[in-house]
């Protein structure tokens, strides 16, 4: 993101005092896409979750969610639009089993036999806005960002995932991760404006879950994700829009500058793998490829 006058200013400020943001060179993929949310690694190239509807929606009713997967410049929808998937978001791996997040729901791909129906999870009504997913040994947990829950289920037969149990309750969880048990959410406010509560937040022991500040500057946060060498945190913000680091020691927020002809406009759930960090623009319907 290329951020210049008043709005290099208002994004210094939002941000913090971190350390002076780094230009760094960047790719657009979108051949293929429409509307994606979420990217996940996969198979040494990077799997794209597309809402492939006919407006932006991200609680749409209309059935045509579908999966791209991307390597070396090429790519294939590896999981069609089959009626299953509306609104596709935050994905996670396990054994081949491919579980997205959705519309009231998680559903869950054999990822070696996509002739099966996949498995669907059902959440408990109003759960709508159901966003990411990370994972700490066999709990998958799912953040609803509507709600402001966070569901845990078990997942050590993958192939029959146990029912979702309510974990903990936080202000609009959106992205998550999970790091040597400690988990970090960035949160999004469900009605667009950032209030005192739409922080990051870390949660040390998942067994004893307390939601604690990490990054104490209200946003529209989105994705997040670990550097290549676990020292940092990236994070996206719609408000403003772009990408920020987090120094996990120091909590220092720098933002980080692309020179993009068009600027990002909703950067959602990221992925960093090989060093190289994928930002899906929502809106805009690609994806911003840039070297940590």
């Amino acid at each position: 993101m290329t951020l210049t006058g008043l709005s290099m200013m208002a994004a210094l400020f939002f941000f913090g005092c971190g350390s002076a943001p780094k230009t760094l060179s960047t790719t657009i993929f979108d051949q293929g896409l429409r509307f994606c949310e979420s990217t996940y690694p996969y198979d040494g190239g990077l799997l794209i979750a597309n809402f492939g509807s006919t407006q932006l929606d991200p609680l749409n009713s209309e059935g045509k969610g579908y999966v791209v997967f991307y390597k070396d410049g090429a790519s294939e929808v590896l999981i069609p639009a089959d009626g299953n998937l509306s609104g596709p978001r935050g994905m996670y791996l396990r054994d081949g089993h491919l579980f997205i997040c959705d519309v009231n729901k998680i559903v869950a791909y054999d990822l070696q036999n996509l002739e099966a129906a996949p498995q669907v999870i059902v959440l408990p009504d109003g759960e709508a806005f159901v966003n990411d997913l990370a994972a700490d040994g066999n709990s998958l947990y799912a953040s609803v960002t509507n709600t402001g829950h966070i569901f845990r289920l078990d997942i050590s037969d993958p192939a029959q995932a146990g029912e979702p149990e309510l974990w903990l309750e936080i202000p609009g969880p959106n992205g998550v991760v999970i790091r040597d048990g400690a988990m970090y959410v960035a949160c999004y406010s469900p009605d667009g404006e950032a209030k005192g509560e739409h922080l990051i937040y870390r949660i040390g022991d998942l067994q004893n879950p307390v939601a604690e500040p990490f990054v104490t500057t209200p946003g529209q946060y989105d994705g997040i994700a670990f550097s290549t060498d676990g020292k940092s945190l990236y994070v996206t913000n719609w408000a403003p829009a772009g990408i920020s680091r987090i120094d996990l020691e120091t909590r220092a927020v720098s933002p980080v500058e692309l020179p993009l002809e068009e600027p990002l406009v909703g950067p959602a759930d990221m992925t960093v793998s090989e060093g190289m960090v994928y930002v899906p623009d929502l809106p805009n319907s690609r994806v911003v490829i840039f070297a940590e």
